[in-house]
Order: structure tokens, then C-alpha cells, then sequence
């Protein structure tokens, strides 16, 4: 559903903030930048597909106990997009909640810091991504210290962007900082007989039409489909676990039954 004129989330999310009042501008900015780092901050809006929206909110609802109601501030800016003429269609009707999840969640602060899988490299990534926030923040606090010496808060556009930058970026540190403790990191194994886990890469040949893919198994927070790194809990992730060189494979996806036979891996 692509449109010429549909912007990356950035400046889309930018432009929806800024036509909400003051008081709920604040509440969803968190929950939209949470929303957009997910697909990333350069991710074009006409890129965006159902199953990807779908998949947000299976996550989301697996880790946060407050999800319905961030669901809702994204559920605004997707039928703002629409209007916008950014999006062809509404994606905002893929956003289902799933009430015995939300239960399941709400029920008790152990599901809400459920153990996080990742691999040494995206472990190492999460670490440099904070420390480079860390750094930023402190170039912010100054921005806003700055800004604010001009006494005309009416129309200051630099202080009110230096503290919604400020938002965004305390928001994501408390978000890492929590992937840190609950991070379990996968080393991987080696020598004959090594099965998939987090952090292997495996090259699959479709036994439907001879064709060959690679693919690496990561945690959910390192996925990239552009760089074939898949969640170890999307359909094909959990086919391939605990798989060994010349197995084969069946993943049920959306668009039916899929078999592959492991040719290659590297745990």
C-alpha cells in the first residue's frame, strides 16, 4: 500500500505530536517512539505490512503490562496517517488486542520482566547503543539549558524539541538498562553435531523451489529482515531450533506450508 508521499517515522511521528494539545502530546510520545524503534526511526511508512504490525503486538503484549493503552496512542497516529494520505489503507485494524494475554501479563510483575534472549553480538550492540545515549543526553540537558535563557517559552520551537528529544532518549535508556538485566546472552555451541540456537546462522534451501537462503537466528529486540536476521520465536526461528546440518524442516507461515533443508550452519 505505498504512497509517494509517505515519510519515514521520524518526521511522520514528529508532525502527528505536534497536532495533539500539550497535555496528551507527552503521553504518546514514549509510546510512539517505542513503536517506531521497533521498524526504525528511517523506516518509510508505505513500507509497513499487517504482519509486521501483528507481530509488534504479540511482543508488546508478551513484555508490557500497559500495553493496551500504548496501543491506542499507536492506533491514532496509524488512522492519522491514513487521513494524512500516507498509508492507502488503515493499519490501525491489525492492532487486535489479545485480552487472556493481557491477563496473563497484568497478572504479576515476573511476566512483566520475563527473561530476554540475545546473542553475544546483539548483547554488545544493546551496551553501545546506551553508552552513545548516555552521551547524547548530556548534550541535550545542555541544549535545554541553552534554549531555556530565552524567556519567551510562547514560541521557543528549540526548547520544546530539546526536551522531546530528552523524553525520547531517557525513555530508550530505561528500556535498555531493563534488556540488560533480563538478558540471558547465547554463546552458541561448536564442533559436530551443533544445533541451531540464538545467534547461529544457517543457509536453508527451499525444497518447494530449489531456491537458497541465509538466515540468522536472534533475539527479538535484533531483528532485521533486510540482514536475514530472524526471531528465534517468529514461525521459521522456532522451526530451526535445535536443528543439526541436513535436517529438514517444515515452517507454517500466513502464506501456507513451507520445507527446508538445513545445508549449512554456523553456530
Amino acid at each position: 500500500m505505498s504512497d509517494a508521499r509517505s515519510p519515514e517515522f521520524a518526521p511522520a511521528i514528529s508532525k502527528f505530536l505536534s497536532s495533539l494539545p500539550g497535555n496528551e502530546r507527552k503521553a504518546a510520545q514514549q509510546a510512539l517512539y517505542h513503536f517506531a524503534r521497533w521498524f526504525g526511526l528511517n523506516h518509510r511508512l508505505d513500507a509497513l505490512t499487517p504482519p509486521e504490525i501483528a507481530n509488534y503486538v504479540e511482543r508488546l503484549s508478551q513484555s508490557d503490562a500497559d500495553y493496551s493503552s500504548k496501543l491506542e496512542q499507536v492506533r491514532a497516529f496509524l488512522v492519522y496517517a491514513k487521513k494524512e494520505g500516507w498509508r492507502r489503507d488503515n493499519l490501525s485494524v491489525h492492532l487486535r488486542t489479545k485480552k487472556v494475554k493481557a491477563r496473563a501479563v497484568s497478572s504479576g510483575a515476573h511476566a512483566r520482566r520475563k527473561e530476554i534472549t540475545v546473542s553475544r553480538e546483539g548483547y554488545q550492540g544493546i551496551l553501545a547503543e546506551l553508552e552513545a545515549l548516555k552521551c547524547r543526553q548530556l548534550e541535550v540537558i545542555d541544549e535545554i539549558r541553552r534554549a531555556a535563557a530565552d524567556k519567551d517559552f510562547r514560541e521557543n520551537a528549540p526548547l520544546e524539541a530539546a526536551r522531546e528529544e530528552h523524553g525520547r532518549i531517557t525513555g530508550r535508556i530505561r528500556e535498555l538498562e531493563e534488556a540488560l538485566k533480563l538478558a540471558r546472552v547465547v554463546e552458541g555451541n561448536s564442533g559436530a553435531g551443533k544445533k541451531a540456537d540464538v545467534g547461529s546462522t544457517l543457509r536453508l534451501k527451499s525444497l518447494d523451489s530449489g531456491e537458497e537462503m541465509v538466515c540468522t537466528i536472534v533475539g527479538p529486540r535484533e531483528v532485521d529482515p533486510a540482514r536475514g536476521r530472524i526471531s528465534s520465536s517468529s514461525p521459521v526461528g522456532k522451526a530451526l531450533m535445535g536443528h543439526e546440518r541436513g535436517d529438514t524442516i517444515e515452517v507454517v507461515t500466513p502464506g501456507g506450508r513451507h520445507r527446508y533443508q538445513v545445508i549449512g550452519l554456523e553456530a
